[in-house]
């Protein structure tokens, strides 16, 4: 498995994630037309915002783990992640047929 082609693709979507995040608390209010269409965006953008910040932590674990020679592991059943998937989902912490579990325990994908 090549960890300097996952670790330069985590490391661009999270410079891309961070730039999103830096546009989005800079928006300039000029007027109350903007204004009512910033609050009109806004629970929207903070929904877009939050699952950002979770990719983001997410990008975090992956980098750790490529660090301490641990990426591409299941936490589950400890077997390789395919690089299909990981070329997906770069920070993937489940294989597929753990994943599936772990969405039916948590309600959640990962």
């Amino acid at each position: 498995m090549d960890l300097n082609f996952f670790k330069n693709l985590l490391l661009e979507r999270k410079v891309q994630i961070l730039e999103n995040i830096n546009i989005a608390n800079n928006v300039e209010v000029n007027d109350e037309g903007d204004y009512a269409s910033i609050c009109a965006d806004n629970m929207i953008d903070s929904a877009i915002q939050q699952k950002q910040l979770q990719e983001l932590q997410e990008i975090e674990i992956a980098l750790k783990k490529i660090e301490k020679g641990e990426y591409g592991i299941c936490e589950m059943c400890g077997e390789q992640i395919k690089p299909l998937r990981l070329k997906v989902k770069p920070y993937a912490r489940y294989c597929i047929v753990c994943r599936e579990i772990a969405e039916k325990e948590n309600g959640t994908k990962n």
